[in-house]
């Protein structure tokens, strides 16, 4: 059987900013965020090429003090960090995550639960983004070490088509992103969870996971 070729999403990240370069106007980039620590380096890294907003969808976050905390988190950032960019929150519809997740709840982490949690959230993204016009969408969650690129881009490239709105390929861990956000964080004291944020995660986190932000 022939196996598919790795693809390195760095390399096509570094080829659509390049073209990018050679206009005048930032594209606007409805930008897909899990939590503040993972969008901080991204949003250090793209806001030289865009115009962004950064979409909160999250409803696999519970309880609702966790989420609320998050969302406070994240707009703390933006107002230091980047006050250019813009911030839309997402409805909280955490049963629509459990609906999502029935029969699913015993699997670890990284596995067919994750995988359409994914899904949920950027097919959320997509839409938002066509209804906002905007010219390309993507998400954080390639940052995190816990997390598959190659199926967060295919995924991506799924609900991209349906949506009809260019989905920005990404890897952003590689090139000392994670290292990066990683400072990002301590500079502006952010608070780094250590599960995604769904009650199986916690169920399954490592107790040595604090400093790894799914």
């Amino acid at each position: 059987m022939t196996q598919t070729p790795k693809v390195n999403y760095q390399l096509v990240l570094d080829k659509t900013l390049r073209e990018l370069t050679q206009h005048q106007r930032h594209p606007r980039l409805l930008l897909h965020a899990c939590c503040a620590p993972c969008s901080s380096y991204v949003l250090e890294y793209l806001t030289q090429y865009f115009d962004i907003t950064v979409f909160f969808y999250n409803p696999n976050i519970s309880p609702e003090a966790e989420y609320r905390h998050r969302v406070d988190e994240i707009q703390r950032l933006i107002r230091e960090m980047c006050p250019s960019v813009h911030f839309l929150e997402g409805r909280y519809e955490p049963q629509r995550f459990f609906e999502m997740a029935k029969g699913l709840e015993h699997l670890p982490e990284r596995g067919e639960r994750c995988h359409k949690c994914y899904r949920l959230r950027l097919e959320e993204s997509a839409l938002a983004a066509k209804s906002g016009g905007f010219d390309y969408f993507t998400t954080t969650l390639s940052i995190s070490p816990q997390k598959d690129s190659a199926v967060l881009n295919r995924i991506g490239a799924e609900v991209s088509e349906l949506a009809g709105v260019p989905y920005l390929y990404s890897d952003f861990k590689k090139r000392g992103g994670y290292k990066r956000s990683i400072e990002l964080s301590a500079q502006f004291s952010l608070y780094r969870q250590n599960f995604c944020g769904c009650p199986f995660s916690k169920r399954d986190c490592l107790p040595n996971a604090s400093q790894e932000p799914q």
